[in-house]
């Protein structure tokens, strides 16, 4: 009963990170501008993987896809990779895992098979989680910098003040973090569901049992020496002294 819901939670909580990191690939806030020290506050930038937008304190908002690829930050294009990447590993370790539910049976599939669907569900979590972990914190790395290098460039001394755009941790930065959380613990989740699906190995030594009989005997041989041996075994006294056969014992 434990094995079957510490399978089942764990295929739940994988499939809220699965959707959590569909979600922050999605999401067009990966960069926010930052407000901070900017006295124009009437027009609000973010960015995404996917397309940049600005809103204006209008209401209006509007959002300009990247129409390039090659001039695109070689960093940029990681993050996309190891995020779709992490979204496609994730779907094949749900699919793997619905089929490998112990509640859940197909035909004659026995409860090894179902284990090893469940360890390699669970793999495909773990790695699809670490890849969401991964490609979050490479984006978050290079706001970092983005960061603090434009901020040395505004305050240089013996220099006019700049005005430059900053932009810092956006939401969709804390969901893919939580996200990839998600799918690591139900992998691991799952990992452990693992070892109580794999049937436990019988220690017991085989018996042979002889049956032991007065006038019995199991011994192979062709019809006439079997016939011999029943007559040798009848030929026993019944005050247990055993005696010798004649010659036409045999007849």
């Amino acid at each position: 009963m434990s094995t079957t819901i510490c399978q089942v939670m764990g295929l739940l909580v994988s499939a809220l990170g699965l959707a959590g990191c569909i979600a922050a690939t999605g999401m067009d806030m990966w960069s926010t501008q930052d407000l901070y020290d900017n006295p124009v506050t009437a027009v609000f930038q973010y960015q995404g993987l996917w397309r940049s937008c600005v809103s204006q304190s209008s209401g209006f908002t509007e959002c300009r896809p990247y129409f390039t690829i090659l001039g695109l930050p070689a960093m940029f294009q990681a993050v996309r990779a190891l995020m779709i990447v992490g979204i496609v590993l994730g779907a094949f370790g749900l699919l793997v895992a619905i089929f490998s539910l112990k509640c859940l049976r197909i035909g004659n599939m026995e409860d090894s098979a179902k284990a090893n669907m469940t360890l390699t569900s669970g793999v495909m979590f773990i790695v699809a989680g670490l890849c969401a972990i991964c490609g979050v914190s490479v984006f978050a790395n290079m706001l970092v910098t983005n960061f603090w290098m434009s901020t040395a460039n505004m305050y240089q001394p013996g220099m006019m003040q700049t005005l430059q755009t900053r932009y810092t941790f956006g939401a969709a930065l804390f969901v893919g973090w939580v996200a990839g959380g998600l799918a690591l613990v139900g992998g691991i989740m799952m990992c452990i569901a693992c070892r109580g699906l794999v049937p436990e190995e019988t220690h017991y030594k085989a018996v042979s049992y002889n049956a032991s009989g007065k006038n019995i005997s199991y011994k192979a041989g062709t019809p006439y020496e079997s016939k011999k041996v029943a007559a040798y075994e009848t030929a026993k006294s019944d005050d247990g002294r055993r005696s010798y056969p004649s010659k036409y014992d045999y007849v």
